[in-house]
């Protein structure tokens, strides 16, 4: 049995406005009427056929398609039915991410943040696409060689992806630096996967050793904030994440805790493929961790 059979009735969420505000600004002049009057009136859009939709929105049937089609919907009954589970669950009149602001106290800081990461990680899960996280592990199952790269904060979430996969006895490369991560990619080949992290999908270090890995025909798995960019068109998996509407003093807080639970998610899928196997792993580092704890308290006893 499949990933997607597991998921499909606990995946198909919400999504469809959180989708259109985020990708809006991408979309071509056609396509942007479409969404932008689907976001503005979802009450009346989720009941118009095709040809109702075109003509409201003053474009073509065929703008209509292309505008799902980007959104990333099968068809427009696909669509229909992501608009219509957005309405009924009322996820568009959700509280919208709060920014940090000068003299807040620490416990509206304290509300704002976990609020800000929360809505994070929910949004993501709902633009998550289940086909592109199974064929994100199943690539990683089978590769030769895996490496995680990231710069900045996206940098430290690679590092957590490294310390988790070596907990299963799986070796992955990971460096910070920009010239160590392009020599040990020129050296991958096919078979070997490069997954590859940027909230922009712009960032010029990250997209040259993407260039390098497509050189080498190894299989590219970005993770990026949800719409196109660079990162998601040359990338063979991809898996988005939603882009907080806050300013940069704290976005990069809110989009590193959605690239670290993609992590989690993909390496617990990794994991559960053949747990039988890896659980050993698991109770081995474990066990090495807690008796260096324990070695460590009793030191600190005796001194």
């Amino acid at each position: 049995m499949s990933f997607i059979s597991l998921w499909e009735g606990a995946w198909y969420m919400p999504g469809c406005l959180l989708k259109i505000k985020e990708i809006l600004p991408h979309l071509n002049e056609s396509e942007k009427k479409v969404a932008q009057y689907v976001f503005d009136h979802p009450e009346e859009a989720k009941g118009m056929l095709i040809g109702e939709l075109a003509e409201r929105s003053d474009t073509s049937k065929a703008a209509v398609i292309r505008m799902c089609k980007s959104l990333g919907y099968g068809g427009y009954r696909d669509f229909r039915i992501g608009l219509a589970s957005d309405i009924a669950s009322q996820l568009q009149v959700e509280h919208k991410y709060t920014d940090i602001q000068p003299g807040d106290s620490l416990d509206i800081i304290a509300q704002n943040v976990c609020f800000n990461n929360q809505k994070s990680i929910e949004d993501t899960r709902m633009i998550l696409d289940p086909k592109q996280v199974e064929a994100a592990v199943l690539a990683l199952r089978h590769a030769s060689n895996i490496a995680f790269y990231g710069v900045g904060a996206s940098g430290i979430v690679a590092m957590d992806a490294q310390q988790k996969f070596l907990r299963i006895n799986r070796s992955v490369i990971t460096f910070l630096d920009f010239h160590l991560q392009a020599i040990a990619t020129s050296n991958l080949t096919k078979g070997d996967v490069v997954v590859v992290i940027s909230y922009s999908g712009e960032t010029r270090e990250t997209l040259d050793i993407v260039n390098i890995a497509k050189k080498r025909e190894a299989t590219v798995i970005g993770i990026t904030k949800y719409g196109k960019s660079t990162l998601s068109e040359l990338s063979d998996i991809r898996l988005f994440h939603s882009s907080p509407e806050t300013t940069m003093r704290s976005g990069a807080m809110g989009s590193r805790i959605a690239q670290l639970s993609i992590i989690d998610i993909i390496f617990t899928g990794y994991a559960s493929l053949d747990y039988s196997r890896i659980e050993g792993y698991l109770d081995q580092t474990q066990e090495v961790i807690k008796s260096r704890k324990s070695h460590k308290k009793h030191h600190d006893g005796k001194s």
